[in-house]
């Protein structure tokens, strides 16, 4: 029988090159590079899942004074769907892990079989590193997380560094936006100095992400804002009907969409977890405004950790625990929560069916870990 197993590392060299120029899904890669040491040697690693790294200008005083080498680095983020085996695929709870991948340059990983290039080691704290092989993974793009690495991140933290955003340009030029909540600094890459820009507000800004060649970012007093990297123009952007809650951006695809997701905060002051009502909507950038959504498109939105992403839930199967449009928040309180779905029926007159609120028909969701993997349990 194993005389009949075709040996594929006698493929001719052109249609080794053939299959290398076709194959469209990164992890395809991956699977084909494991295939043996010729197909690993011909079909390079798919380069979307490389961690990209941007020199940037340093310090020379304020927020912080740093002589060294500062770099921005952006990490692919996935979502790993486990796919259970029968019979457990009834019964046992559904794993699903958020995060950034990297490939393992360790030298003792060198020897090993070819089929590790299949895998991916989840690092949880309190557990030893496991390797989760892909080929047994439904496996959905989340976009990019930034960070900068080469300073000292505890001496960021007591100037209040909230986060940078990252803006692409043509001819591979880019925008660096630092947030130092109550302070913004760019810095343009033809450039390489840091701008300081005019204060517009008295509040922290919390968060800010990049959206068709602008910046987008909320205020702790819960307004909205959108900054023209050009003329540095800021501009107010708060929803039609305000309302008083905690504001969360979700970008969507490659500029696909913009969300925004409130929550909205009780008017008794009062905190029932339970009873959260969202409001959803998405910016129409031309006009300049936020439109209302009852839907988003089949996506699932995660608010919270590892920061706030979507992917396409259309091609969930049924049974696992997650369904297209609907919202999940991995950033607590606790360890356990629910899907908001559009028009829930509570069964309180009060309840107005006009927002998203928790699905007590879907499934629990239990929290794992969040960093710096995000490792969930979906209930059947």
């Amino acid at each position: 029988m194993s005389s009949m197993m075709p040996d594929w590392s006698l493929l001719p060299e052109e249609l080794l090159h053939f299959i290398s120029q076709n194959v469209e899904n990164c992890f395809d890669g991956v699977h084909a590079r494991s295939v043996c040491t010729s197909w690993r040697s011909n079909i390079p690693f798919p380069s979307c899942l490389l961690r990209t790294s941007y020199s940037l200008p340093t310090f020379a005083q304020f927020p912080l004074e740093n002589k060294g080498s500062c770099t921005l680095e952006k990490i692919p983020l996935f979502l790993f769907r486990v796919k259970s085996p029968p019979p457990a695929a009834a019964t046992s709870p559904c794993e699903y892990f958020l995060g950034g991948i990297r490939r393992d340059e360790s030298e003792h990983l060198m020897e090993l079989p070819s089929p590790l290039q299949c895998s991916v080691k989840v690092n949880i704290p309190g557990n030893d590193p496991a390797l989760l092989n892909v080929l047994d993974c439904q496996i959905f793009p989340l976009g990019h997380q930034c960070r900068m690495i080469g300073w000292d991140l505890e001496e960021w933290r007591t100037t209040n560094y909230r986060g940078v955003a990252f803006l692409p340009l043509n001819n591979g030029e880019f925008i660096v936006l630092l947030n130092f909540t109550k302070s913004l600094f760019m810095s343009r890459s033809d450039e390489m100095r840091w701008i300081q820009l005019k204060k517009f507000s008295d509040a922290s800004c919390e968060e800010i992400v990049p959206f068709r060649g602008k910046f987008y970012g909320t205020i702790l007093n819960r307004d909205l804002f959108v900054i023209d990297p050009y003329s540095l123009d800021v501009t107010s952007l708060t929803p039609l009907q305000p309302l008083r809650s905690v504001k969360y951006l979700v970008p969507s695809g490659n500029d696909d969409e913009l969300f925004l997701v409130e929550k909205i905060l009780p008017p008794t002051g009062v905190l029932d977890f339970c009873r959260f009502a969202c409001r959803v909507s998405k910016l129409d950038d031309e006009a300049g405004k936020w439109v209302e959504v009852s839907d988003v498109g089949g996506r699932v939105l995660f608010i919270g950790y590892p920061g706030n992403v979507s992917f396409c839930g259309k091609e969930l199967p049924d049974g696992c625990g997650l369904s297209g449009d609907s919202l999940l928040c991995t950033g607590g309180p606790g360890n356990v929560t629910y899907s908001y779905k559009y028009g829930v029926n509570t069964g309180r007159e009060e309840d107005d069916l006009n927002f998203w609120r928790r699905f007590s028909g879907e499934n629990r969701v239990t929290i794992i870990n969040t960093s710096p993997v995000v490792a969930l349990q979906v209930e059947r």
